[in-house]
């Protein structure tokens, strides 16, 4: 794990309740959503101003989903989409998927890429899981194409038990600054723009924070 989880962080902030094998938790099928409609319209539209199904050049190339699961919420499928997730049948109930890897970022936060392979990459829903997320940011920036985007969405739903405890110990606006954090630390991103996609919304609300690679890595 990067040093600077330990030593930016309070004690404890990446630990969870539940601090068994992330694995079984997740070998259990779960073909739901996790956010309700409105919000999932939020990512998609989302997903869309930033031009993720209709990339053009000089920034168009594949699209990588991580913590994915059975559905990646485009509006417009991305020319090649590429996911990687906890759940094997998950993962292969997405339609959308071209290239599907099964991985715990968990145990290891590296992507089975090469440098520099993707235009843009997305994590809905499952920022708030991740216990080493500057070593997957890293990875994330490594893998983008200079001027392509990371965007993480995300609501204030939850399985308590398996998210970091400094995100639970928090209210929303601490939480988008947990995730302008990861992006303030990792090189290769330039500052990060954080928006509640959906304000008027009766139900979840959606929060993203996104920004965009810089340099090669």
């Amino acid at each position: 794990m990067d040093e600077r989880h330990n030593t930016t962080f309070p004690a404890g902030f990446f630990s969870r309740t539940d601090e068994t094998d992330d694995a079984e938790f997740y070998a259990f099928d779960r073909l739901v959503t996790h956010i309700d409609d409105g919000a999932i319209a939020a990512v998609g539209a989302l997903y869309d101003e930033l031009n993720f199904s209709g990339l053009s050049d000089p920034s168009s190339g594949p699209v990588l989903d991580i913590c994915s699961s059975w559905i990646s919420h485009f509006l417009i499928k991305p020319e090649r989409l590429v996911v990687t997730g906890m759940n094997a049948a998950e993962l292969a109930a997405n339609e959308m998927a071209d290239e599907r890897h099964v991985r715990n970022l968990n145990v290891d936060p590296t992507l089975p890429f090469d440098d520099a392979t993707f235009a843009a990459v997305t994590c809905c829903v499952s920022v708030d899981y991740l216990t080493k997320p500057l070593d997957v940011f890293a990875e994330a920036a490594r893998v983008l194409r200079p001027g392509g985007v990371f965007v993480c969405t995300f609501s204030n739903r939850c399985f308590p038990t398996k998210v970091i405890r400094g995100w639970l110990h928090t209210d929303d606006r601490g939480r988008c600054r947990i995730v302008e954090t990861y992006f303030d630390m990792t090189a290769g991103f330039d500052e990060p723009t954080t928006q509640l996609r959906n304000p008027k919304a009766s139900g979840d609300p959606l929060f993203a924070v996104w920004a965009q690679s810089v340099v090669a890595i």
